[in-house]
């Protein structure tokens, strides 16, 4: 009997990690117009209210899944927390004190992020190529930090800036936490499933402050396309999960962690594209170091002896 995902042919699964990595660096970059017209924890209430609805159906257990366990309760809660309430704060912040290019780089250094999280959850042993992928994923924020922003009148200050890229750090830890618990997750529970829990929780943990920010938010003056960019930013977010999941249950979570690369590719081409943010050689520069990381990373190692 399979279930949800485990007797999906392997170019499917990694279609749908590819899919749900691009579509969320796309989503992280739209965030930024959003942020300028909704505060954070209101545009994480709608975001999850919207994919929530979308979902809701899905939350009905299967008849063939075993009851929740409290382990299971834990794990859900967690990758929900950290994953979905973490992350979309984190992000949303970071992309508004700095821009989607900048993100697009920094979350560039998940597929590491994965690595040290499994070294040090799983006690998986870390090869020393991945060491240098680390060491590549510094130097390219560090190449960041050298660029200066093309409008210094629009720009955020150097400080805020660097706060920014320090948000997007900890969303880059959060996304790494969300692979390794998803994994686990699999086992037990189907895509779909995941997906509404994930939803459900993320809404009731955004409402208490999203109530608040939305009794002192003028809605009236929200125009129609922010109201379009919204739906399709709760339902792309929501549909994400469903992707992730569906192919992390067929693909082992360290090659899954290769397609996030996709993620800062799908943040970068919608800040250069159409929110009309500059590339630079410094730019380019980071990008080949994170990219460079990434190869080292996920280069296959000698097979050890039996």
């Amino acid at each position: 009997m399979t279930r949800g995902g485990a007797d999906l042919h392997p170019g499917l699964a990694y279609l749908c990690l590819g899919s749900s990595m691009f579509v969320v660096g796309a989503y992280v970059a739209l965030s930024k117009p959003l942020a300028v017209i909704f505060p954070v924890f209101l545009l994480g209430c709608l975001r999850f209210g919207i994919g929530g609805l979308a979902v809701l159906h899905w939350l009905r257990k299967p008849t063939t899944e075993a009851p929740l366990t409290p382990r299971v309760r834990w794990l859900v809660f967690l990758e929900s927390f950290i994953g979905s309430f973490l992350f979309t704060v984190f992000m949303v912040l970071g992309v508004s004190y700095s821009s989607a290019v900048a993100a697009g780089i920094i979350m560039s250094a998940i597929p590491a992020a994965i690595a040290v999280l499994s070294r040090l959850v799983l006690r998986e042993a870390i090869r020393p190529q991945v060491l240098a992928a680390i060491a590549c994923a510094v130097c390219g924020i560090a190449l960041l930090a050298l660029t200066r922003p093309a409008d210094e009148g629009l720009a955020p200050e150097s400080a805020t800036r660097w706060l920014g890229y320090g948000l997007l750090g900890g969303a880059v830890l959060c996304e790494a936490a969300y692979a390794v618990i998803g994994k686990q997750l699999t086992g037990t529970l189907s895509a779909k499933r995941i997906s509404a829990l994930m939803n459900v929780w993320g809404f009731a943990l955004m409402l208490p402050a999203g109530a608040y920010a939305a009794w002192h938010f003028d809605f009236a003056a929200v125009t129609g396309p922010t109201w379009g960019l919204l739906l399709f930013y709760g339902l792309a977010a929501s549909g994400t999960i469903w992707l992730w999941m569906t192919g992390l249950r067929r693909v082992p979570a360290s090659r899954a962690g290769v397609f996030t690369v996709l993620l800062p590719v799908g943040a970068a081409c919608v800040g250069v594209l159409a929110l009309g943010e500059s590339f630079s050689r410094l730019h380019a520069l980071a990008f080949a170091a994170a990219l460079l990381g990434l190869m080292l990373a996920v280069w296959p190692g000698r097979a050890p002896r039996a």
